[in-house]
């Protein structure tokens, strides 16, 4: 009899361990996530600079024991922003590497395409980066986003410009899908105030249309250009209307990289203003930013917006993991998400309501210069 209550026993612990064990990319010691996005190129370098700058909290947790004995491993792959290979990627992801969910993957076509796999599989997707509001849209429900969507974006670009007392505005954006839509929404931020832009132009990728594209804009005589430009483009994009000897004030949302424009446009792209949507990465009085400069410093990763985003998209993982317990699902990471508040470097995180983005936080800086980033 009691050989019969051991062997049960026994067979009942077997059978719990199967059970938690059969939970993917869940192990004694870490929690396997799985990241798609451009690892190669100008716009890799940035997406390496933020999964870097995540690593600095991952290694931090690590360093403390993990949460509940377990710390996040990223494994990244390279899709090229190109959307059939951001399915195949997340495929993989899940089939042979069996991630538990997905971290700071990029772009608006590529989650968009992923969001079918994701619904199937249950795995839960946090941190995008750079990812349209209607892209996330598709993905709601498998995915919860930090930053502050690029609509909240325009309304306070266009907010700032029209109690400045500036109503003449254009538009510059990116001639793909991301950026028709991003003129879509500062249509409709100008809409709030009975406006429309002075004029608007779209910008090859490959920068080849740079100069038609300052034309069209100085053609309309604006006070402000809003750019949704990435890599070189803004800073080509403001030599060409000067070179015109057109001088109307530039903004940008947060897709441009003041650093890069800088270094393109020389000392005369100080005063470009942009719209940033993660708090100054050297604010003084925040010990959390305190705490990512200790890290950087010490890691030696490039300190800036980039690297903060990252540090702190992986802080609110964390937070959610911690919260959710030892015994980790994906439908129990999930239920923590939609239900996660919590004040970060000053920053107000809610994804209650309903709501898959969990931060409305946008604040203007400016480029001096030598490309740094002034309040």
């Amino acid at each position: 009899m009691q050989r019969r209550q051991f062997l049960a026993g026994t067979a009942g612990v077997a059978f719990l361990s199967s059970s938690r064990a059969a939970e993917p990319g869940v192990g004694d010691a870490e929690i396997v996530f799985g990241n798609t996005g451009i690892l190669s190129g100008p716009l890799g370098g940035q997406i390496k600079i933020m999964l870097a700058g995540a690593e600095l909290a991952f290694a931090e947790a690590r360093a403390a024991g993990g949460i509940h004995g377990r710390t996040p491993r990223i494994v990244s792959l390279d899709d090229e922003l190109k959307p059939d290979r951001a399915v195949a990627n997340v495929e993989k992801l899940l089939g042979e590497h069996k991630v538990f969910g997905f971290f700071g993957c990029v772009g608006s076509a590529t989650t968009a395409a992923t969001a079918k796999v994701l619904q199937q599989s249950g795995a839960p997707a946090f941190g995008g980066y750079a990812v349209a509001d209607s892209a996330r849209e598709k993905v709601k429900g498998s995915a919860y986003f930090l930053r502050a969507t690029s609509g909240r974006e325009a309304q306070v670009l266009v907010q700032h410009l029209t109690t400045i007392g500036v109503t003449r505005i254009a538009a510059a954006v990116l001639d793909n899908p991301g950026g028709q839509e991003a003129r879509a929404l500062l249509e409709a931020a100008l809409q709030q105030h009975q406006l429309k832009p002075q004029a608007v132009a779209a910008v090859k990728g490959d920068g080849s249309n740079v100069a038609d594209a300052a034309k069209a804009l100085s053609e309309g005589e604006p006070q402000a250009v809003i750019m949704y430009l990435g890599g070189a483009l803004p800073g080509e994009l403001m030599k060409a209307t000067w070179a015109l000897d057109r001088h109307p004030m530039f903004y940008g949302m947060s897709i441009v990289a003041g650093e890069v424009t800088a270094k393109v446009a020389g000392e005369r792209a100080r005063g470009l203003a942009i719209s940033q949507v993660v708090p100054y990465p050297w604010g003084e009085v925040e010990p959390v930013v305190r705490d990512y400069r200790r890290l950087v410093e010490k890691a030696n990763v490039p300190l800036g917006y980039y690297s903060f985003e990252g540090y702190l998209n992986a802080l609110v993982l964390l937070e959610a993991l911690r919260r959710t317990g030892r015994d980790l699902t994906r439908p129990k990471l999930h239920a923590t998400l939609r239900s996660l508040k919590m004040r970060l470097a000053g920053m107000d995180v809610d994804f209650g309501a309903g709501s898959h983005t969990g931060s409305r936080f946008v604040e203007l800086v400016q480029v001096t210069r030598e490309g740094r980033f002034v309040r």
